[in-house]
């Protein structure tokens, strides 16, 4: 039997439990798990933003999680360019990206190279969008204290 290996990827900036959540999903369905800790850079030009824990943090935080057999920086824009390097069998994703322009092409592409995606249900109750959204008010409510 073919050992299946998996590719999870994600900012896993502020690192909470949606981000624990799909690499243990993710490990239950694999024989070896690739976690792709997505680069400063990338995350600056795909969603314009800049992590708050910087790369090489979060890959030491991601190695350090027991489902993770391997954590690699992602620096490569197109995920196929990704799976030339690291040969997957399955690529997991958060199910907001089900049926989504983006989401649609991956699976089409990945399906012609053999590869299998699997949906995980996205943690709507906490993301890093949110956790970054309070720091940004508690940086504005200091920042008023000061001026006072």
């Amino acid at each position: 039997m073919a050992i299946r290996i998996g590719y999870a990827a994600g900012a896993f900036d502020l690192f909470h439990i949606g981000h624990l959540n799909i690499l243990r999903h993710a490990k239950e369905r694999c024989d070896y798990l690739i976690a792709g800790v997505v680069s400063d850079e990338m995350l600056q030009q795909n969603k314009g933003i800049t992590p708050v824990i910087p790369l090489a943090e979060r890959l030491e935080i991601v190695q350090s999680v027991r489902y993770v057999d391997q954590a690699v920086a992602e620096v490569l824009p197109d995920k196929l360019d990704t799976w030339r390097q690291l040969r997957f069998t399955h690529f997991f994703k958060g199910d907001d990206w089900r049926g989504t322009e983006r989401g649609t092409r991956l699976e089409h592409e990945f399906a012609e190279v053999g590869v299998s995606v699997e949906y995980f249900p996205y943690t709507v109750a906490t993301s890093s969008t949110a956790l970054r959204r309070t720091l940004d008010q508690i940086d504005q409510i200091a920042s008023l204290s000061s001026h006072r």
